[in-house]
């Protein structure tokens, strides 16, 4: 669930089956009071032009909905004594353009094709704000998942970086509790090398913020984190002295970080 602001109105999105629907009940709401939401989607439904638009949508994207039900309510559309409410809308024709939730969330929503041309029936100018604001929700999401494809990268890589860790400097002999201060003290060596810090002198610096200090890393820095854990792996590999990999791996950071923000202020990497 997500909200944008249309026009000084929160409205609700939620994702159902990878899709994205859009409160019809919150669109109705910044036209009208909460009280009168109901009635303004129902004299929406009410409309011919709309059931047509409804009913054409389903035709292309619901295999299981019911032509011979719609066309009843077609017919009927328009005439005074016709009326219609989304639930027995749903009921009757399978319908799954539009859903009713109950509950703290509750209300009618719409898949976003439906939602927008409902925009019209609230104003034009808020239709297009209500695009505008959907449209840059999706960006950010966009973002975002381009920042968890990079944090999961840097996980993968540390695992390649553990099992060279298990595999070159941990003796067999040694209990988990002592293999496991291996691995911190080998995840510092990251840490120190890009941060400045360890994961523990930053806990204790940022006590109000959960997680740990990859969690807050720039993209640059996983970036350049993931980078280094393929080479220090590689260094283990070699033999290499943790003191000496520090020095390496600083010096590497610092190089990779300066490129990275020299490629980022030509505005070729977002």
């Amino acid at each position: 669930m997500a909200k944008i602001k249309v026009q000084n109105k929160e409205i609700t999105v939620i994702t159902l089956n990878e899709k994205d629907y859009i409160s019809l009940t919150d669109m109705a709401n910044a036209k009208e009071s909460e009280s009168r939401a109901a009635d303004i989607i129902k004299n929406w439904l009410r409309n011919r032009y709309t059931l047509e638009f409804l009913g054409t949508w389903e035709i292309i994207h619901n295999p299981n909905f019911k032509v011979v039900e719609f066309d009843h309510f077609k017919k009927e559309a328009g005439l005074p004594s016709f009326v219609l409410s989304m639930s027995e809308w749903i009921e009757k024709t399978d319908a799954a353009g539009v859903i009713v939730k109950k509950g703290k969330y509750g209300g009618t929503y719409a898949h976003k094709d439906i939602a927008f041309e409902f925009g019209s029936a609230i104003s034009v100018p808020f239709k297009l704000y209500l695009i505008e604001e959907f449209q840059r929700l999706k960006e950010e999401e966009q973002k975002q998942i381009g920042w968890s494809a990079k944090r999961e990268l840097s996980k993968i890589n540390y695992q390649i970086h553990t099992d060279a860790i298990r595999q070159n400097l941990i003796p067999a002999e040694l209990t988990s509790q002592k293999v496991s201060i291996v691995y911190a003290s080998e995840a510092d060596i990251l840490n120190i090398a890009l941060f400045g810090v360890t994961a523990k002198e930053w806990r204790d610096a940022n006590p109000e913020l959960k997680g740990n200090i990859r969690d807050y890393a720039t993209i640059n820095e996983l970036i350049c984190l993931s980078n280094m854990e393929n080479i220090n792996a590689v260094l283990i590999n070699e033999g290499i002295a943790q003191k000496d990999r520090l020095i390496k791996l600083n010096q590497i950071a610092i190089q990779q970080m300066k490129v990275l923000q020299d490629v980022e202020n030509r505005k070729l990497l977002k």
